[in-house]
């Protein structure tokens, strides 16, 4: 990892210094760089070296951001990675490797990863992946309606998504993709619309992202609708080639 430590992210308002970011990485050098450029950089970050240090960790301090190491000593990244997105839904999780093949990052980011990053990495990329991710979050407007879609209702204000009466629980990415889509249904939307609004415009990475979370979110209204106890109507997403997809209600 190459870079000295950027100056605070003063432009982000005070906010920014309580958010917690827990590094799992076993190297030291790197670790040691990642703590001292996210201190210098507004955060309150946290290094466990180890997989079960960070399940440790998680545990006792609520954190909004985990950067992950895949090649840890005692535990598999990406079981790690899925464990997390288990239990803390919101969690911002940004996997670090020097694993570098699509089909890597394609697991990585279907394990629960909201990003994925390839070392060697500059500590200032890493900054502005992490603003860009954080000011997606939240999206909403506390002024803004349910939208209910047949018999789904999808509350961006109170980040809930309803099918029916059952509650549904999605990673943070897949209720933004799917609300900007709510957002605008029976309407095509852009690849490009998409990743600047549940990304950023600013992305740097890879476009296989909204793939994989469109796969991901699919599956999940599919398996509800499956699973519901009433007979439902849910909306389909529809894949328009070479363009984006719809919402079809």
């Amino acid at each position: 990892m190459r870079t000295p430590t950027p100056p605070p992210d003063h432009h982000l308002g005070s906010d920014r210094a309580r958010v917690r970011v827990l590094i799992v990485e076993d190297d030291d050098t790197i670790g040691r760089h990642l703590e001292t450029g996210l201190t210098g950089g507004g955060y309150a970050p946290t290094w466990s070296r180890t997989g079960t240090g960070a399940l440790t960790e998680a545990e006792r301090t609520r954190y909004e951001v985990v950067l992950l190491d895949l090649g840890l000593p005692d535990a598999d990244g990406l079981d790690l990675a899925r464990r997390l997105r288990t239990r803390y839904p919101n969690l911002l999780i940004i996997i670090l490797t020097a694993r570098d093949t699509e089909i890597d990052v394609v697991a990585g980011l279907d394990a629960g990863a909201d990003d994925y990053l390839v070392k060697p990495f500059s500590l200032t990329v890493l900054l502005a992946r992490l603003r860009a991710h954080l000011r997606r979050h939240p999206a909403a407007s506390p002024q803004e309606q349910p939208l209910r879609l047949g018999d789904l209702t999808v509350d961006p204000a109170a980040r809930r998504c309803l099918l029916g009466e059952q509650e549904l629980t999605l990673r943070p990415k897949e209720f933004d993709l799917l609300t900007v889509l709510a957002r605008h249904a029976d309407t095509a939307v852009s690849r490009e619309t998409l990743m600047a609004q549940v990304w950023d415009e600013n992305w740097f990475g890879p476009t296989k992202t909204l793939d994989v979370t469109m796969a991901s979110l699919r599956r999940r209204l599919t398996e509800a609708e499956t699973t519901a106890r009433a007979s439902v109507r849910l909306p389909r997403i529809t894949t328009l080639r070479g363009h984006g997809y719809r919402l079809e209600t």
